[in-house]
């Protein structure tokens, strides 16, 4: 009796042992969460709603963050993604011209009414798209890049995998409406943080007035849709977006000193309350949140030595902003960062290809990981440069 008495015993405490860690992690991770997230809902109107940091892509707030909705022009952010992207990598200049298809000329809605045969240069395409919400120039920039509409569709749908958009589909460019057309706030606001990757987009989107065919017999006055360009304080994009199925959708961004916050409502009911709750967003993020500094745009963050390349070392600059999402009030004194590369990289290196990652930890706990990518192509060496490489290092021998 002694034994079996003293058996149970130790199962039950052996079984106790596994649960607590267990429990004990489970209700850290609860705190934590109630700690993130606010005690009041910031936009009770909006059927789906996410507040972000840019720079980390934390979630501050969310609200049916994973619903598919439809997004309405809210879609020309993927739009503009494949665009800033075409120029980023030299398929594309913003001088160049871009002639209007009859189709392209032939979108409803919002527009900046092309012409067929009408050419506008990307820069002009880009703010009647950003600013204008031109379902027109969308189409005739598609037509520019891939041919046609529904082969940039698919870059589209390919893309958003990429990023790691689970509950999106694009049916096509400008977000009129489409059957089987959607996308999730936390989707779009994914999508929003890749487009301001390419900081100059603000340019197009952060303003409020401009013109097309200013020296024209046809001059067109544009004005922003997003009118917190307008009257908040930092903001400076994204885009706007209506349909009778979608209602009142905005994907809104600002920044104030180091912080830059994404807020996305779908489903609001007119733009005053859209308006109204994205800045009880913004004002929620800049009160209670902010970003400390790891690297700045171009800052240098290490370098990798490349077997057999043209480069024998790849420096890594800073193609965006790294920082930390912190609560104003905390201490940053115990935050430090990382940079692991990959081992025995060789040429050739394409531009954009994975080279490892930058780990940012708060003591001994990783709060932040960013991808580190390649910001140049590195050609394979020729057999004459890896033999003069390979001489010179013999001669230079100890």
């Amino acid at each position: 009796m002694f034994k079996r008495g003293l058996t149970r015993f130790i199962c039950a405490m052996l079984a106790l042992a596994l649960v607590m860690p267990a429990a004990a992690y489970a209700e850290e991770k609860t705190e934590k969460a109630q700690e993130q997230a606010p005690q009041v809902d910031l936009a009770p109107n909006a059927v789906s709603a996410v507040l972000m940091d840019a720079d980390t892509g934390t979630v501050m707030y969310e609200k049916n963050k994973n619903q598919k909705l439809p997004p309405a022009s809210i879609t020309k952010i993927m739009t503009m993604v494949l665009i800033m992207e075409a120029m980023a990598q030299g398929k594309l200049k913003s001088d160049e011209k871009v002639r209007t298809s009859e189709y392209a000329a032939s979108m409803g809605g919002s527009q900046i009414f092309l012409e067929p045969g009408e050419e506008m240069t990307v820069d002009e395409m880009l703010k009647g798209i950003a600013m204008a919400s031109g379902n027109d120039a969308s189409v005739a920039m598609a037509e520019k890049i891939a041919g046609t509409e529904e082969a940039f569709v698919s870059m589209m749908n390919a893309r958003a995998k990429e990023l790691g958009m689970k509950d999106t589909h694009f049916v096509n460019v400008n977000g009129l409406p489409a059957g089987n057309h959607y996308t999730s706030a936390h989707d779009i606001a994914i999508m929003s943080r890749e487009l301001l990757k390419h900081q100059e987009i603000t340019k197009y989107t952060g303003q409020y007035q401009d013109y097309l065919r200013k020296d024209t017999e046809k001059p067109f006055w544009l004005v922003n849709t997003n009118k917190l360009v307008r009257f908040y304080t930092g903001a400076d994009g994204l885009k706007t977006g209506y349909t009778s199925e979608a209602k009142f959708c905005l994907s809104a961004t600002a920044k104030r000193d180091n912080l830059r916050v994404i807020a996305v409502v779908l489903g609001e009911p007119n733009t005053k309350t859209r308006n109204a709750e994205v800045t009880k967003m913004f004002d929620y993020a800049f009160s209670q949140y902010t970003s400390l500094p790891i690297f700045k745009t171009g800052d240098v963050i290490g370098t990798i030595r490349v077997e057999k390349g043209e480069l024998p070392q790849l420096e890594i600059t800073a193609t965006h902003p790294y920082s930390v999402l912190m609560r104003r009030g905390d201490a940053g004194d115990d935050i430090r960062h990382e940079l692991q590369l990959e081992p025995n990289l060789k040429a050739p290196i394409a531009v954009g290809q994975p080279l490892g990652k930058l780990v940012v930890y708060k003591g001994d706990r990783i709060v932040s990981e960013f991808p580190i990518e390649s910001p140049v192509e590195v050609k394979k060496a020729g057999w004459w440069k890896l033999f003069k490489r390979t001489t010179m290092h013999l001669f230079m021998a100890d």
